[in-house]
């Protein structure tokens, strides 16, 4: 398998209202099969999924967490209007949102876009997914994958990756289970989350500061065959139980 990989460059500023997908196809071919990958953080800017700081009034909560964790009230605030569930106050804002992802402070992201204002995640990132794949077919006739992706940090290790937080044309899980290994031993429990290693990579050539390349191409990675239960259930999630016991 030969994959490439190409970050589309060339890119302006994304403004709420710009024909981001029209704006990649100007500056790419694509090819039937192709995954485009998409950082969260512009998929939102272009469908003005943003708040003004100065338009959020903090309540009671957000003012005493904010007191422990030495942020804005009104960034707090915004969290938590975004969150579905709070797993953890402290040191920082673990929260679910209504798709299931958990990440840190919702995914309310305050860089690479204008001061005093704040970038949410997408509120339907699947359908944001599909919203690309059907763009980019009316535009160039091809049929690909995409990922909305956004950068999340991981349990016992230093450092963030990329993730994915939609994804379409493809499922989220290459299930092996049932298949063999080398020495023919059945595979019992190898569910691999493909969406989020290519989510990964193209984080890797994105950048995390000033890169201004917010588009990845994948080429020729193949097919899989799986399913999308990409969250714990949360009776099933041993982490989120713990966290939850110890803010009770």
């Amino acid at each position: 398998m030969h994959i490439h990989v190409e970050g589309i460059e060339g890119l302006p500023i994304i403004h709420e209202g710009d024909d981001l997908p029209a704006l990649i196809c100007e500056r790419t071919s694509f090819s039937e099969g192709d995954i485009l990958c998409i950082a969260s953080s512009v998929y939102s800017k272009a469908k003005g999924y943003t708040r003004y700081m100065s338009d959020i009034v903090p309540l009671e909560r957000a003012i005493r967490i904010a007191g422990r964790t030495h942020e804005d009230p009104r960034f707090i605030q915004a969290v938590l209007d975004c969150s579905t569930d709070i797993l953890l106050e402290y040191p920082f804002v673990l929260s679910e949102i209504s798709t299931g992802h958990i990440g840190v402070r919702a995914g309310v992201d305050q860089s690479n876009i204008e001061d005093g204002m704040l970038i949410l995640l997408p509120p339907d990132p699947m359908g944001a997914a599909d919203e690309v794949v059907e763009a980019v077919h009316e535009i160039t006739g091809r049929s690909i994958g995409a990922i909305i992706t956004d950068t999340c940090g991981r349990s016992f290790r230093r450092g963030q990756t990329g993730h994915a937080v939609g994804w379409s044309g493809m499922t989220a899980i290459r299930d092996f289970r049932g298949d063999v290994d080398l020495f023919g031993r059945v595979l019992k429990i190898t569910e691999e989350a493909v969406v989020d290693e290519i989510a990964g990579f193209a984080n890797f050539v994105m950048g995390e500061s000033h890169a201004g390349i917010p588009a990845v191409v994948f080429r020729n990675c193949g097919t899989w065959t799986g399913h999308d239960n990409l969250y714990f259930r949360p009776e099933e999630d041993l982490t989120r139980a713990l966290l939850k016991k110890e803010c009770m």
